[in-house]
This record gives structure tokens, C-alpha cells and sequence, in this order.
């Protein structure tokens, strides 16, 4: 059910456009999260705001809010953060905007920042970081891909007709492998350190691959793609080591709009055209949570997984943002484990304890009905020796 919704609009903005989740290190090692939220309207502006972990909620105050310019041009199309927490770009349909992220005790800090290379690339469809942050890719609306070394944005591969027009895209957890969609349903791999297409993924003419996410637990190096015949929408499963399809399942059951992973990579999440959502438990290949209607009939664009919560963030065009706790499993915690491995501990003793007490010993022997045990210092002596030997 949805824990959340739409925050109340800044001052000339409008409803959320695009959404993300910020994950800070504290140095105590704790994670601290908040939500960014990008409004489109007559003053597009970008938001920073609280998470309450223990509530699920997230705070309809911002923190601190930043204006991206003046009317449609201005409007932000999509957000990437930086995995650090520190950084995130927002891209416009002139281009894309960089700001730095300040977080000090009660404050949050937005600081527009240089970023030449990617201002004038005009609108871009997709923005992704690598695991690592040392990738960063965008994928135009024409079709233009780029890739750039972080933060250094020197370029790593720069193909104009990379597609006819961008999709969907995702950068592999090793940050080795791009994969990208196309309007015409068509998927490419790209070597990025080479800076060039490996392999195009496999499809039949009546097929159409369209989002695609590669799998983030780091044990089973697979890439899951939505594919499209007619009707029907299955989630197909390619191995990254020879790119075979290994199989495919019929999930959300209508055409699908968005996918995403989470960070740990058990849960998939599948977004429809109708505003419903899934989310997918990817060891069984499961359902494991359906919201309906929870976006009332308009195409869900993004869903985003809290990187600390099991929760998400999704967005549409007509209704904005909702957060939505799901139903699933609780994950284990981790005083809790070492709350299992105290109890393992004191079973194990409890168990050895009445093993030796029910066990023989050597110093429980018994020592005979009529014969009492005695003490070594009043065991019997030994016989005199005899006058005529003489001991050693």
C-alpha cells in the first residue's frame, strides 16, 4: 500500500517529474537517505528532503531546494545520484545540470557545478552511474550515447547512431559492461573500457527487447530484459558470460513500462502503462508484492528502490510521486544475527554440558560396593627392605 505520496509543490513548481534516493556514509558507518524529487512547472526546481527509516516516510518539508531556470526548457526529464551522495546530475531538454551536495547536521546544500561537457548535449532519455562512480552514461533522445570517466569527464566512448532513438540502459556491476535499448526493440552491448559495441542481444523479428537491468548481488552475473510480443511482456533472463538467454517468465502480465533492481539485487520491480507495479523476488522469480493502480491509470516512468528500506519511489507524468512500502519479507538486521549466533553459542554449551554429565569419566569409575575409595596419602606403605640390600 502507499506510504507516501506527492510532496506540496515549492513555490511556481509543479508535480514531481523524476525521483531518486540519496545514500549517505556517516562515519560512524551508518547510512543516512534522502529523496530528491525534480518538479516540473512554471519554476522547475530540484528538491532535497528527509527519509524517516523507522516510519517509511519521507518528509514533505524540504531540506533545501534549488531552481533549475524558467519554464519547459528548464524542466527536469530524469535524475542520477552519484553513489557517493555527494553528487547528482539532472538532465533538461537542453541538457544536463551537475550539482554538488553538502550535507551538514539539520542542512542540505545544492551547488550548481561546471560540467561543459554534458550542459549542451541537448535532452537526454537515460542517466546512469556505475556501482563503482567512476562510469557515468547518457543516452540521447537521438539516439547519441556517451560515456564518461568520472569525475575527470574525460570520454570513454562517444557514438552518435548508437540507436535511432534510447530506451532504457544500465551499466554492469563490475562497471565492464553498457547495455541498451532502442525504440525499434532492438538491445547492443558495449565494452566500455574499450569503448565499443561487443554483441547485439539476440531477438526474434517479432520481438521487442525494452528495459533492461543487470543483476546486482554480485553471484549470478545475469542481465533481465522485458520483451514484448504482441501482447504479451515475458522477463528474459540473458548469462553475461556468452549473452544466451537462460530463460523467461510472464511476471507483471501487461505491457510494461519501467524496470529496476535493488540494491542488493533480490528484488526486481516492474512498472505498467496502467500505473500498477510489481516487485519480483529474483531468486525464486516470484511476485512478492502488487500495488494496483497505485498511479491511477498513467504510466509509471520510474521506480526507484530505497537503498537501506524495503520501499520505493515511482513517479508518473499525471500524478507525481508515490512511496510505496512493500509487502515482502523483513530482511534480517544485524543485531539479530548476532543475537542467532549468542543463542547457537549458549545451545552448543548447554548441549556439551549435559553430554559430560551423562557421559563416563575416568574420574567417575565406580569404586566397588564394600570398598571405599581412599585418599593417595593413605594408601597402603610399601614393605620394609631388608637390612642386607641396599636400595638404588
Amino acid at each position: 500500500m502507499a506510504s507516501g505520496g506527492d510532496a506540496p509543490a515549492a513555490a511556481g513548481g509543479g508535480k514531481v517529474a523524476c525521483a531518486a534516493w540519496i545514500r549517505r556514509r556517516e562515519e560512524k558507518g551508518a547510512a543516512r537517505v534522502f529523496a530528491v524529487y525534480g518538479r516540473a512547472g512554471s519554476r522547475p526546481v530540484i528538491e532535497v528532503l528527509g527519509f524517516d527509516s523507522k516510519e517509511c516516510s519521507i518528509n514533505p518539508e524540504p531540506l533545501s531546494t534549488v531552481a533549475l531556470g524558467e519554464g519547459m526548457p528548464d524542466a527536469p526529464r530524469g535524475i542520477a545520484v552519484h553513489p557517493a551522495g555527494d553528487e547528482l546530475v539532472c538532465a533538461t531538454a537542453q541538457g544536463c545540470r551537475l550539482f554538488k551536495l553538502i550535507f551538514e547536521e539539520f542542512t542540505v546544500r545544492i551547488i550548481p557545478r561546471d560540467a561543459s561537457p554534458l550542459e549542451s548535449v541537448g535532452p537526454q532519455k537515460c542517466l546512469a552511474f556505475s556501482t563503482d562512480g567512476t562510469k557515468f552514461a547518457i543516452g540521447g533522445e537521438e539516439g547519441h550515447l556517451r560515456i564518461f570517466h568520472w569525475p575527470s569527464m574525460n570520454v570513454l566512448l562517444d557514438e552518435p547512431k548508437a540507436h535511432r532513438s534510447f530506451l532504457d540502459m544500465d551499466i554492469s556491476l563490475d562497471s565492464e559492461f553498457l547495455v541498451s535499448t532502442s525504440l525499434d526493440g532492438s538491445a547492443r552491448i558495449w565494452k566500455i573500457d574499450e569503448g565499443v559495441p561487443l554483441v547485439n542481444l539476440t531477438r526474434y523479428p517479432d520481438e521487442k527487447i525494452e528495459c533492461c537491468r543487470f543483476s546486482r548481488d554480485g553471484m549470478k552475473p545475469f542481465l533481465f530484459c522485458t520483451v514484448a510480443k504482441g501482447t504479451t511482456v515475458t522477463t528474459v533472463v540473458w548469462d553475461i558470460s556468452d549473452w544466451k538467454r537462460i530463460g523467461y517468465k510472464r511476471l507483471l502480465g501487461k505491457p510494461i513500462s519501467t524496470l529496476s533492481v535493488s540494491l542488493d539485487g533480490k528484488y526486481l520491480a516492474l512498472g505498467s502503462h496502467d500505473g500498477d507495479f510489481c516487485a519480483v523476488d529474483v531468486k525464486k522469480m516470484e511476485v512478492s508484492h502488487w500495488s494496483k493502480k497505485v498511479h491511477l491509470g498513467s504510466p509509471i516512468s520510474s521506480i526507484e528502490f530505497c537503498p537501506t528500506e524495503r520501499a520505493v519511489i515511482s513517479t508518473s507524468r499525471q500524478w507525481g510521486a508515490e512511496l510505496t512500502k512493500l509487502n515482502v519479507p523483513a530482511d534480517w538486521k544485524e543485531w539479530q544475527l548476532w543475537l542467532v549466533l549468542l543463542a547457537l553459542f549458549l545451545a552448543s554449551a548447554v548441549l556439551f554440558y549435559i553430554f559430560y554429565e551423562r557421559s563416563d569419566s575416568f574420574w567417575k569409575l565406580p569404586t566397588g560396593q564394600h570398598h571405599a575409595a581412599k585418599p593417595w596419602s593413605v594408601l597402603k606403605e610399601s614393605p620394609p627392605v631388608p637390612e642386607d640390600q641396599t636400595p638404588w
